[in-house]
């Protein structure tokens, strides 16, 4: 037997045994139900809708005729001259649209009870006085345009209704169906419960019946539209299964620039969707490990560029430092003045040249995490430039990219205050605010005037930085009273769309 026989004969035992097992099911769930209640909450519906109605009416003529009375005053009252037409004074009622109230002065936990409240819920009467006595607030939530549910009230596990009872204007009395709503006036509630699963009388084998007709229906119906259904889908489906083919083995060669035509609906677009999935992580995984290729190069070549500026550049600066020391010592007063300007210029190089070895030394943020990795830069500088680097920094939930913008603003922040501001102190602040994560380094170095003068690249691209991952940027300084750089991130910060392997001495030279 082909796989077209077969997936049509599938069909059509599929399609019977779910018929099978959703009448079973139906069975098992609603057979019980339907015979101990049959439709409690409409019966429950129809039992309080009526006798609102009623109300409603009585309330409206009472008010017209007693404006003065209060209208907890009303409903007392409409409720003892109509006490012979609802049910909370006790009543039968029709099996089919409504249940049996019987009036008591003690409780009733196992039968239904009727009670009217005013518009807070607050009983009025009851036919169980025990139970709903006269100002005690229902356990149900209110619904003003009427409702029912199912929930524990004081008697235990319940099924209940609501029908709102209206005050209306005496000049709609005559006419209630043309009155506008808005000019009803909500008086208070007709509340009915009966307990869950009430084996009140009602019309089980017609519910039956009308329950179970349908699927015998469709079950009669299953074997010839299974067999028909499978028979002009399976050809479809074999095109689908021979694509699918067809593509993973051109995968399985190395390319992975086709893409399988997604049909959804069914498993087997579920299998193309899943395919494409793949076929894409796979090419993104190769495209990582040639990233991570290119990354570890620059790296590579960062610490050969630093080996060779410590070797030559920083040797041969130290060198000059030291002719330009035994220069000025030697040097008579007229040439002292230059011998002295020449070391100041030697020394400074030197510094900036130790602060671009530091920025070019690579920091271990992938296996040491954000807040070692600031630490080690901060004590790096602190060991090897001689500045005092304060530190106050607590774990906070940033997405990779956001970790790496951190640490090369606080890097970048970092070596603009050696170069530029000599300060004496650096104080590197990471922590989590209120929701925010927060970015501050602060220096008492010399600061600058922050107006409109174009001070580079450098504060520039930390700001973009910033608010490429959704945060805030702020930038605080004087002549004289140091820089404070200051960033705020939200906590699920975005991926950046700087690369996280740019280097971080781009903007060596440029004032922040």
């Amino acid at each position: 037997m082909g796989l077209r026989r077969r997936m049509a004969a599938s069909y059509v035992l599929v399609t019977a045994a779910a018929v099978a097992v959703v009448e079973a099911v139906l069975l098992g769930v609603y057979v019980p139900s339907i015979i101990g209640d049959s439709g409690l909450q409409n019966r429950l519906q129809n039992q309080a809708g009526p006798d609102a109605q009623i109300l409603s009416l009585a309330v409206s003529n009472l008010s017209a005729a007693n404006p003065s009375v209060p209208m907890t005053g009303l409903l007392n009252m409409a409720q003892k001259v109509t006490s012979d037409e609802i049910s909370i004074g006790g009543s039968k009622g029709n099996p089919d649209q409504g249940v049996p109230i019987t009036f008591t002065h003690g409780e009733a936990a196992d039968q239904p009870i009727e009670a009217l409240t005013d518009a807070n819920g607050l009983v009025v009467a009851s036919s169980a006085m025990g139970t709903y006595h006269p100002g005690t607030r229902l356990d149900v939530r209110l619904l003003p345009k009427g409702g029912g549910g199912s929930g524990t009230t004081r008697t235990g596990s319940t099924t209940w209704w609501l029908s709102p009872v209206l005050l209306y204007p005496p000049t709609s009395l005559r006419s209630t169906k043309s009155a506008k709503a808005s000019q009803y006036t909500l008086a208070g509630y007709v509340y009915v419960q009966a307990p869950s699963g009430y084996s009140g009388p009602g019309n089980a084998p017609d519910s039956l019946l009308r329950l179970l007709a349908p699927g015998f229906l469709v079950l009669l119906l299953a074997v010839p539209v299974g067999l028909i259904f499978g028979l002009l889908s399976t050809r479809r489906l074999l095109g689908r299964l021979r694509q699918l083919a067809s593509i993973t083995s051109r995968v399985a060669q190395g390319d992975f620039r086709p893409r399988v035509p997604v049909t959804e609906g069914d498993e087997v677009g579920r299998l193309e969707e899943s395919f494409n999935r793949m076929t894409v992580r796979l090419e993104s995984a190769l495209r990582a490990e040639r990233t991570a290729g290119q990354a570890e190069a620059r790296q590579a070549e960062r610490g050969r560029i630093a080996r060779e500026l410590h070797d030559s550049i920083s040797q041969d600066l130290f060198s000059l430092s030291l002719l330009a020391a035994g220069m000025r010592r030697a040097a008579p007063d007229r040439l002292r003045e230059e011998a002295e300007a020449m070391e100041t210029t030697a020394n400074r190089a030197m510094r900036e040249m130790q602060a671009l070895l530091l920025e070019l030394r690579p920091v271990a943020l992938e296996d040491a995490g954000l807040v070692p990795a600031i630490e080690e830069l901060c004590r790096a500088y602190e060991a090897r430039l001689g500045l005092r680097v304060d530190t106050r920094l607590e774990e906070v939930p940033l997405s990779p990219s956001a970790e790496h913008a951190v640490l090369r603003l606080v890097q970048e922040a970092l070596s603009n205050a050696i170069k530029h501001a000599d300060p004496g102190l650096v104080r590197v602040r990471l922590a989590l605010d209120d929701g925010t994560v927060q970015v501050e380094i602060c220096d008492d170095g010399s600061g600058f005037d922050p107006g409109p003068v174009n001070h580079g690249m450098g504060l520039r691209l930390m700001r973009e930085r910033v608010e490429e991952l959704g945060g805030t940027f702020e930038l605080r300084t004087a002549p004289g009273e140091g820089t404070s750089v200051a960033a705020m991130l939200p906590p699920a910060a975005t991926e950046s769309a700087f690369p996280t392997d740019a280097p971080a001495f781009s903007t060596l030279s440029e004032r922040p």
